[in-house]
């Protein structure tokens, strides 16, 4: 199997935006960053201390909740597709190596959202 080029990765991304991808649409039409606030306050937690992972950032957490609804998908379909596909992790924001919220995750978060919206 060849070793990927250097700029392989720019290449798919750019056959992916040529086709009309409607996740790149999708990101390009809502700011994300407008729901950070309300986000911030519903996922605040006092931490302990600072040993251990860093939380998942609220946005990529909410983006994911969004996939799972356009796509229909359960959590753990959610996990395995972002991991699979360049286009969602584009949607993201997030490259090969960063670390993807698993399921259970993903379940947490929107459960918080739920407890903080009754």
């Amino acid at each position: 199997m060849p070793q990927p080029g250097f700029f392989d990765l720019d290449e798919r991304h750019a056959q992916l935006s040529k086709q009309g991808d409607p996740l790149e649409a999708l990101n390009a039409t809502i700011p994300w960053s407008t729901f950070r606030p309300v986000l911030n306050k519903l996922q605040h937690r006092e931490r302990k201390s600072n040993a251990g992972r860093k939380p998942y950032d609220v946005i990529l957490m909410f983006k994911l909740l969004v996939l799972q609804s356009l796509y229909n998908l359960s959590d753990e379909q959610v996990e395995y597709q972002v991991r699979d596909r360049l286009s969602l992790m584009r949607f993201l924001g997030v490259s090969l190596e960063d670390r993807i919220p698993d399921a259970t995750t993903l379940w947490l978060f929107r459960e918080s959202l739920i407890e903080a919206a009754s």
